[in-house]
């Protein structure tokens, strides 16, 4: 059990074991939800992407443009883990 110490402003401050648990680093956020009974869960904020947001990701990453087919046979591996 972590116990936090409460400051003047009301701000806390997390252990850093405590922010690993979560997966939270430097600049991330937090979800905080009240309970019953003065209780909270906490977690990660994951934000929710969109096609839009992954359409683009790996732009300019290569000058090889794949065909069809061999997208299809790299996804074929993929699902059958072989690679």
């Amino acid at each position: 059990m972590s116990i936090l110490t409460v400051t003047r402003r009301g701000q806390v401050t997390f252990q850093q074991d405590v922010l690993r648990h979560l997966g939270v680093k430097h600049g991330e956020k937090i979800e905080l939800s009240l309970l019953p009974d003065g209780r909270v869960e906490l977690k990660a904020a994951r934000p929710i992407g969109t096609i839009k947001d992954f359409l683009g990701l790996l732009a300019d990453k290569t000058k090889k443009v794949a065909t069809i087919e061999e997208i299809n046979e790299a996804a074929a591996a993929g699902w059958a883990g072989e690679k």
